[in-house]
């Protein structure tokens, strides 16, 4: 625990059975309660290797994609009555080693929620990351600050901490369950006035790293343009999808019925 906080690290795996190990590894163990792993029907061993690891571990019966299976490492989360949320991705492209920083500003309430950006620190270019998604993560994250009215350096990590009242309050169960779900919660945090704040990180690109390809860059690209054209809209009282007063809230206590948990 930090400050009395219980912090809990969650990990949305597809196929990571060669970088699992390393990644949990490299987390600072003394600073953690408990880490959930959620394989969203992997192909490989992942969820086997997590066990041997004693990770808590969750497998969805069916692909439920990439937001789906945040929605679950959260429900998972707060039912382990988690106070800090840290989402790190179990492909070794983030270090684990910034979990115990991240948690510590969202422990003493600087924050609501903390991003771990690539882009401070020029570290995504020296990472190995390509050339054209720098470029398209610059454009996007530009359009975006624009049209949300921030100062963000960028929108589109994979690696984020959340205290949990921003996952009870916020209608994350309405959100995408493909990629745009990344993009959508720091959309809604913005519309009501969490407050974020930002880390530097390094990242790690290399074949064992996951990563989608390019038409689902694209796909991907054109609903964070949406998204925020839907916030603008939002803010002067058009209010559509996800921004909507009846959007759906994740239900901590329902029973999450259509996986297998470790006890």
């Amino acid at each position: 625990m930090i400050n009395n906080q219980k912090i809990v690290v969650i990990m949305p795996a597809y196929n990571a059975e060669k970088t699992l190990k390393q990644t949990y590894n490299e987390i600072y163990q003394e600073f953690v309660d408990e880490v959930i792993l959620v394989d969203d029907f992997s192909c490989d061993n992942t969820k086997n290797i997590s066990k041997e690891l004693n990770i808590t571990t969750i497998v969805h019966e069916k692909n439920l994609g990439y937001g789906g299976n945040q929605k679950s490492c959260y429900k998972a989360a707060l039912n382990s009555n988690a106070d800090i949320i840290i989402m790190l991705h179990p492909d070794y492209q983030y270090t684990p080693k910034l979990i115990p920083a991240i948690a510590t500003m969202l422990a003493f309430g600087e924050y609501d929620a903390v991003l771990a950006s690539r882009m401070l620190g020029n570290s995504a270019l020296k990472g190995g990351m390509p050339l054209y998604k720098f470029f398209a993560n610059k454009f996007l994250t530009w359009f975006e600050n624009i049209f949300l009215g921030e100062k963000v350096s960028e929108y589109h990590t994979g690696f984020r901490g959340f205290t949990k009242k921003v996952l009870e309050e916020l209608p994350l169960e309405s959100c995408s369950n493909d990629f745009a779900f990344d993009n959508e919660i720091i959309a809604l945090m913005f519309y009501n006035k969490f407050k974020i704040g930002e880390i530097s990180c390094p990242t790690k690109y290399f074949k064992d790293a996951s990563s989608i390809n390019f038409f689902r860059s694209c796909k991907y690209g054109l609903s964070v343009l949406l998204i925020s054209l839907k916030y603008r809209l939002a803010k002067i009282g058009l209010k559509l999808g996800i921004f909507k007063s009846d959007a759906k809230k994740l239900d901590k206590n329902s029973k999450l019925n259509y996986f297998y948990k470790k006890q």
